[in-house]
């Protein structure tokens, strides 16, 4: 058996009565959530285990689990792919759920889709293992493996056949693309700082080719209800920053 490890320091506010709001409703609070994350800084609180979301208490995942998982999401390099970007697609996974053959599942991939995070080619790879080390003694191999699988459809966003709940995660992480120009603006530059090692112009090339990619999509979203919310907006963003690249690019030295 694994042994229980101790709750950690998190550098975010209070994430975890986030994630339960997400899950169980905010009071007041009617219609989807703006697909981006919000914004502002980080504080210091204590992850207390006992209060665990809903769907990690229906699934019967030992409390031990989340404070080391949700360190990892909290590590400093992150500017993006952090404690807000987690919040955010959970909400949208709840805005989704519908969609979902087993949306505690979908939940529990999304917990771990970024784990591991270094920039690196083969991240979501670590981070599926990850998920498959801690599960395995928790959960069915089923379930296991439907995490592990999950954790890997958003190496690349693209959901094959008939799976509603692949649809749902992918839709969810992707979700930001359709935010206000602000909040996509935001969301662009926290990107851009995650690859601060790359040149301008290698980031101009790759991030491009991203860009034209997702627009070669027949559409950018695989669920209806994510289709209606955002997918008009996001094809706009994209559009817009494909266009501020190429002009960057056209500039003496750029």
């Amino acid at each position: 058996m694994c042994k229980a490890r101790k709750a950690v320091k998190v550098p975010f506010p209070s994430l975890l009565t986030l994630t339960h709001m997400i899950v169980v409703g905010v009071p007041g609070h009617t219609g989807p959530p703006d697909p981006a994350p919000p914004t502002g800084p980080h504080s210091t609180t204590s992850v207390n285990p006992v209060h665990t979301p809903p769907a990690w208490n229906r699934l019967g995942l030992p409390p031990e689990l989340l404070g080391p998982l949700l360190a990892r999401w909290a590590e400093p390099h992150r500017s993006y792919h952090g404690p807000l970007h987690l919040a955010a697609v959970l909400a949208h996974i709840e805005t989704l759920k519908d969609h979902a053959t087993t949306p505690d599942l979908v939940v529990l991939a999304a917990y771990y889709h970024d784990a591991v995070h270094l920039g690196r080619p083969d991240d979501e790879e670590a981070s599926a293992h990850l998920a498959e080390q801690e599960l395995t003694w928790h959960l069915p191999t089923e379930a296991v493996d439907e995490v592990v699988r999950l954790v890997l459809v958003t190496k690349d966003h693209r959901t094959t056949g008939d799976d509603p709940n692949g649809e749902v995660l992918c839709d969810a992480d992707l979700a930001v693309l359709g935010s206000t120009e602000t909040a996509y603006d935001a969301y662009t530059a926290a990107v851009r700082a995650e690859y601060s090692h790359v040149s301008d112009a290698d980031f101009r090339v790759g991030r491009s080719q991203v860009l034209r990619d997702l627009l070669g999509l027949r559409s950018l979203f695989r669920t209806p209800r994510a289709r209606a919310l955002w997918e008009e907006r996001a094809r706009a963003n994209l559009k817009r920053e494909l266009a501020r690249l190429r002009e960057a690019g056209l500039r003496p030295g750029g």
